[in-house]
């Protein structure tokens, strides 16, 4: 029967054979960090990978002395160490000893430097920011003169406001002229007074756009009276211009946009105002034209000719409520007067007449009730219904009762 091994064995096994290996115990290895953690113990654990494959790393606390720097996603390095099995889970590992950046990683190491000391001088702080312009008539452009990034500055700005003029300094934003020929770009569209200047390139390496990760280039752009916004490359891609300009646009065509406003957008605005000021001009003349013929009521109501007119009518509302009230009195006193005439017909001698009685006077008008106030020979008068009689009285005597006999 063959041999049976534990798999505690054959790890081991393995792990002796690594040891013996002197290129495993003392090699460099480079590659692109991954999944890079660091512990609470101090340990720092990652991955190393290109692309043809990926190895496990750890970095233990007691050998992080000589690391300069702090590892992050992306980055690009060279780790010293020992490769060796890890015998309970059978899985081999880079053991680092040492780390340094290769070549695009140093680059990332300066821009780190370089940013944290921007940062601490204050050239980054928001209160430094100018505000971007909402409506320029020239918009100043410091890059290559060939290229997308130019086209599409030129086509967008042209389509959203072709009124606005663009200037562009034909800068070189690649290699070891590039920075000078950015900060003169800079200046000279400073100095002829744009309203707002856009400073970038299209989309590259780190390498491409080292350029706008130099001082000398984040010192103009702090520099500049004229507000700048940055368009370096992709929208990942972050330079330390970024930081420093008073906007950051994601790529050159989103900084045409955010540099021109859209002329539609003006044009809806100005109708929007001009409705909306129309609008407010009718209610003012309504409210007006109200306020006017309520003056002109008022007016009316107490000028003197209305004064004049309202006394009249009271007048003559007067007069015919006194006419009224006469003609009302006078009715009444007539119907009075009738009944005071009927009573007084009633007790009128003459009315008597009419009914067949007389009315008997002597010569002085006095009316003669008795016969006591005759005597005989006097000249009497007797009054009856159509006339008077002249008479003398001839004989005085005693009444008669009421069947003709004297009293």
């Amino acid at each position: 029967m063959r041999n049976v091994y534990t798999v505690g064995q054959l790890n081991s096994y393995i792990k002796n054979m690594f040891t013996q290996d002197y290129l495993l115990q003392r090699l460099y290895v480079k590659g692109e960090v991954s999944n890079c953690k660091y512990h609470s113990s101090g340990h720092i654990y990652f991955t190393l990978k290109d692309s043809r494959g990926t190895i496990s790393c750890v970095m233990f606390a007691g050998s992080r002395a000589g690391l300069s720097f702090r590892m992050s996603e992306g980055q690009q390095v060279i780790v010293g160490g020992a490769v060796d099995v890890y015998e309970r889970d059978g899985k081999y590992q880079l053991y680092a000893k040492e780390i340094r950046l290769d070549g695009s990683g140093q680059l990332y190491e300066r821009f780190e430097r370089l940013k944290q000391e921007l940062e601490e001088s204050g050239m980054f702080a928001p209160e430094y920011k100018q505000p971007i312009p909402r409506f320029i008539q020239t918009l100043g452009v410091v890059t290559a003169d060939t290229g997308a990034a130019v086209r599409d500055i030129i086509q967008i700005a042209g389509r959203r406001n072709p009124y606005v003029q663009i200037i562009l300094y034909p800068a070189i934003v690649q290699g070891e002229a590039a920075v000078p020929s950015i900060v003169r770009g800079i200046r000279a569209l400073e100095a002829f007074g744009v309203d707002v200047m856009i400073v970038g390139r299209g989309g590259g390496s780190i390498e491409d756009l080292w350029a706008f990760n130099e001082r000398e280039v984040a010192q103009a752009v702090f520099d500049c009276s004229v507000p700048v916004i940055s368009a370096v490359g992709h929208e990942t891609d972050t330079t330390i211009v970024d930081f420093v300009a008073d906007l950051r646009a994601p790529t050159p065509s989103a900084a045409a946009e955010l540099a021109v406003t859209d002329i539609r957008e003006i044009m809806s605005g100005i109708l929007n105002y001009r409705d909306a000021l129309l609008r407010l001009m009718q209610r003012k003349l309504q409210d007006g034209r109200g306020q006017a013929r309520q003056l002109e009521l008022k007016l009316k109501l107490k000028s003197p000719g209305s004064q004049i007119r309202e006394r009249k009518m009271a007048a003559l509302s007067a007069e015919e409520r006194l006419q009224e009230r006469m003609n009302r009195l006078l009715e009444r006193r007539r119907h009075e007067l009738e009944i005071y005439i009927e009573r007084m017909k009633g007790l009128s001698p003459l009315e008597k007449l009419g009914s067949g009685y007389s009315y008997v006077e002597d010569s002085a008008g006095h009316n003669i009730r008795s016969v006591r106030q005759v005597r005989e020979g006097q000249d009497i008068t007797i009054r009856v219904k159509d006339g008077r009689i002249g008479a003398r009285v001839v004989r005085i005597g005693p009444a008669e009762d009421g069947r003709g006999k004297l009293c």
